[in-house]
């Protein structure tokens, strides 16, 4: 076969560089990223007795995975997870839950981190419950107060569950309060949750705590104006943090702003009046005056037989939600509901169907059923 003057010349120039070190070798051939041998062992699925003997037993691993178990949305977990709770239920109760809320940049971490070193100190066992904002977009979230709490990770007597909200407030609202049922029977003394900010989210927290605690910054405008009133009137205690550096002054103005404030507002079925605080987080200053405010809140209460109707005012406000979230649950799930809602849906948006009625035809298929 003819050779066309390119090809020869080619031919003759990878003749004559065969042995050059300008050749390219052939490469060697990638090794699999993983281990081709490797095989995925399926963690074995842990009795209730497991859960609830590592709980008792005080094991942060078994009480981390049963939370887990608590949080999933698979129908097959939440008999298990229910079983947990009641088999727990009467080693808790005997604990201390303080919500902690605060404007955005407000230092709820650093505050947290700073106070759960010192009530440590104290003899107690503290659990800090984070509620995390999840993206609407992707359901995300990045649950980042391990990673802002640094030294208290590393504190045995200290357990961090950041939660994720999933977008949906009620059921974080019930599986927090499931999850401290567990924290308080693995031996935590001091619950703390954390909220996401000033927002709805306060509401469904102050319904399960003893004592719900504000944290606010000065300087950032105008003060009265940076909680509202509806938040305001639920704190117990207000916290001006950041008080250190040049910013002391600020924080005793504000401090006694905030504390002209509250004295506007009746007096509350506690019958315990508010009080304002400031500390630094960053200096350690104040913060033994906060938790001895804190303190003699609970003795207050305590003595006056408001803590345990508080207590009990809660059972039966969550006695209901459970009912109304069982009752919702049960009702999207229907396998009748689940076929027929979507065409009911697309007549209500063609403007076939009014709202109302809509909802009268699937509550009826719905009781039907039952």
């Amino acid at each position: 076969m003819a050779f066309t003057k390119i090809e020869h010349y080619e031919k003759e120039y990878l003749d004559a560089h065969h042995n050059s070190a300008l050749n390219v070798t052939e490469g060697v051939e990638d090794k699999p990223v993983v281990n081709p041998n490797f095989v995925r062992r399926k963690r074995r699925q842990m009795s209730t007795e497991e859960y609830v003997d590592g709980i008792l037993a005080g094991n942060i691993t078994i009480l981390a995975q049963a939370i887990t178990l608590i949080e999933s949305n698979n129908p097959s977990h939440y008999a298990q997870a229910q079983e947990i709770i009641e088999r727990c239920l009467p080693h808790a109760g005997r604990s201390v839950r303080i919500g902690i809320t605060g404007v955005p940049g407000a230092g709820k971490s650093s505050f947290i981190e700073a106070v759960g070193n010192m009530v440590t100190s104290y003899n107690h066992k503290l659990a800090v419950l984070a509620i995390d904002p999840s993206s609407e977009r992707s359901g995300g979230s990045i649950l980042g107060d391990k990673t802002r709490m640094e030294s208290i990770c590393h504190n045995p007597n200290i357990f961090v569950r950041p939660s994720p909200s999933a977008g949906s407030l009620g059921g974080v609202a019930r599986k927090t309060r499931e999850t401290i049922v567990l924290c308080e029977a693995a031996g935590f003394d001091v619950i703390f949750i954390e909220t996401v900010g000033v927002g709805q989210s306060e509401t469904a927290v102050h319904s399960m705590v003893d004592m719900f605690m504000m944290l606010q910054i000065s300087g950032a405008g105008d003060e009265l104006q940076g909680i509202k009133r509806g938040i305001m009137e639920m704190a117990d205690m207000m916290v001006i943090t950041k008080a250190d550096g040049e910013n002391i002054t600020k924080a005793e103005l504000a401090k006694a702003q905030y504390q002209g404030a509250l004295m506007l507002f009746p007096l509350p079925e506690s019958e315990w009046r508010p009080k304002v605080y400031t500390c630094s987080s960053l200096e350690g200053t104040g913060l033994e005056e906060v938790w001895q405010g804190v303190e003699q809140y609970l003795q207050h209460i305590e003595l006056n037989g408001y803590f345990t109707a508080n207590r009990n005012r809660q059972n039966k406000y969550w006695m209901y939600e459970t009912i109304n979230e069982t009752l919702k649950s049960s009702f999207y799930n229907n396998p009748e509901i689940e076929s027929r809602i979507a065409g009911i849906e697309q007549r209500v948006l063609e403007a076939k169907l009014s709202s109302f009625i809509a909802a009268k035809e699937l509550l009826d298929i719905y009781f039907k059923q039952s």
